[in-house]
């Protein structure tokens, strides 16, 4: 069922079932009103359903999930004083340490405005501190996969007491390797289970989760939210190879926030030093960092200290901001999900934004190819340093 923006015109979350302290946490996250995917999504979460959600990344998905997973905990026990060693009863699984931290800014507030609590469980740090939360009490965690099975499999935390499992990003899951681990996890949630699945593609991995563990779900896509939306912009400049940093610097110099996509992670520090060599404030994410240098390196772009950020693909799955309006290619993808992946980052939340992708002359082919997989369609441009299209991208 597709959901538009004129389907929700006036309507507000308490209209979809939600109390007004969630209301209230959610205005001061500024979510004055509902977007699609949650006006569509909520009141079937609220009634109990198994729902799978297909949208892109930025309609929304977190407070889809997150607001009426709270309006539920509280309606049966929550809102009590923390009591120690309280089990879990909602589980949010997502594919990176980073998307798990920004579900939880997302959550935590929701959550707090009715008593209950959450907690993130994440590689990449010691578990000492988490373990400690999970002592304490939690209602709902946030987790990536593998952690997860560690401190299950150590008996810090007791699945069989989830009541409500999220997957977010499910093809990112899948694509990372976590499919068997997922199902592992949900084997051992409560039977009979809420289960609610977002992903913004449904290919072989989500597939058979969705067969074993949703398997009659209320589904829900947003119209209009696909990635040849007129929200975004595609370009592809067929360049000589000697012009590709001249070129980056000349589009990055300019007021807005950039996110520019390289294949390795030598080249994404490299690129990140030679724009700042040329004045351009910039720095970089990929999997060379420790967690504390990415999370220092993503809060740089988010508060404004860069405008310019150069990451993998890994590392920029946990990159959630809402006012990036240019993502760069400097490396093209080899396949079409990850352009989808990457082309996400921009665009979100109903703004406008522009990809732009730099290919040599030999790459046309393959880059036909893969635009048409991914069912996009971009301009094609011969270009070079100082031609006049390149200041009419943003």
């Amino acid at each position: 069922m597709a959901t538009t923006a004129d389907d929700v015109d006036g309507v507000t979350f308490g209209d979809l079932g939600l109390g007004r302290n969630i209301e209230s946490a959610l205005l001061e996250l500024g979510a004055i009103a509902p977007f699609p995917i949650q006006a569509a999504t909520i009141p079937d979460v609220l009634a109990g359903r198994d729902v799978l959600g297909r949208g892109r990344t930025g309609s929304g998905k977190t407070i889809a999930f997150a607001a009426p997973i709270v309006e539920l905990l509280m309606a049966n026990g929550g809102g009590k004083k923390r009591s120690q060693g309280r089990s879990p009863r909602a589980l949010i699984l997502a594919p990176t340490r980073e998307l798990a931290m920004q579900i939880n800014r997302t959550v935590m507030p929701i959550a707090k405005s009715v008593g209950l609590f959450t907690t993130t469980i994440v590689g990449g740090v010691p578990q000492g501190s988490q373990v400690m939360s999970l002592r304490r009490g939690v209602d709902i965690v946030i987790a990536t996969p593998g952690r997860l099975e560690d401190l299950a499999r150590q008996r810090h935390i007791d699945l069989s007491q989830i009541q409500i499992t999220v997957l977010d990003e499910a093809d990112h899951m899948c694509d990372l390797g976590f499919l068997e681990p997922v199902q592992r996890i949900l084997r051992d949630t409560a039977e009979g289970g809420q289960r609610l699945l977002f992903s913004a593609t449904l290919d072989k991995g989500v597939a058979s989760i969705i067969d074993e563990f949703l398997p009659e779900p209320a589904i829900h896509e947003v119209a209009g939210e696909d990635q040849s939306s007129s929200t975004i912009d595609h370009r592809v400049f067929i360049i000589d190879h000697r012009d590709k940093i001249p070129l980056i610097e000349h589009l990055v110099r300019r007021d807005g926030k950039t996110l520019v996509f390289t294949r390795t992670r030598a080249y994404a520090e490299q690129l990140a030093d030679e724009l700042e060599d040329a004045g351009i404030p910039a720095t970089s994410l990929h999997g060379d960092l420790n967690q504390s240098r990415r999370t220092r390196n993503l809060e740089r772009l988010t508060t404004g200290r860069v405008n310019v950020l150069v990451a993998t693909d890994v590392a920029a799955r946990g990159i959630h901001v809402d006012d990036i309006d240019l993502v760069i290619q400097a490396d093209a993808p080899d396949e079409y999900k990850t352009y989808l992946h990457r082309s996400g980052r921009t665009g979100r939340a109903g703004k406008t934004g522009t990809v732009v992708t730099l290919i040599p002359k030999q790459r046309q082919r393959r880059m036909t190819d893969l635009l048409n997989r991914a069912e996009i369609q971009a301009v094609m441009i011969p270009t070079r340093v100082g031609d006049p299209h390149l200041d009419n991208l943003v």
